[in-house]
């Protein structure tokens, strides 16, 4: 099977056609895939990934659900969670978040400490 193929289509011509214009695909096993953005990362957990060849160049489809992190690799929901428990700023949450190894109620408890 095809992704991105509508339904309706048989695939077997899709393949054929494929095959033609000299096109080939193969899926990848991938546990993750990451894309360094300039101010975050998207991570991609137990994605699917497709590469495709065509006139030379290889390229890539991946499907699946992505989380956004800071480029520590902070988790944004995370980070939003302890600002908002804890009123700090930005880069204190983030400062704690990192000294907790990412675990949000040890952050969010050194926040409010005196």
């Amino acid at each position: 099977m095809i992704p991105g193929i509508p339904a309706g289509i048989n695939p077997k011509q899709v393949e054929m056609l494929m095959r033609q214009f000299g096109i080939k695909t193969e899926q990848i096993n991938a546990k993750r895939v990451i894309f360094e953005l300039e101010d975050k990362r998207l991570v991609i957990e137990n994605p699917q990934v497709n590469s495709i060849i065509a006139q030379g160049q290889k390229m890539y489809q991946v499907v699946g659900e992505a989380k956004e992190e800071g480029k520590e690799g902070i988790n944004e929901g995370d980070l939003n969670l302890v600002m908002e428990q804890s009123g700090a700023a930005k880069a204190k949450a983030e400062k704690a978040l990192k000294e907790a190894n990412g675990n949000i109620a040890e952050a969010i408890v050194k926040l409010k400490k005196p």
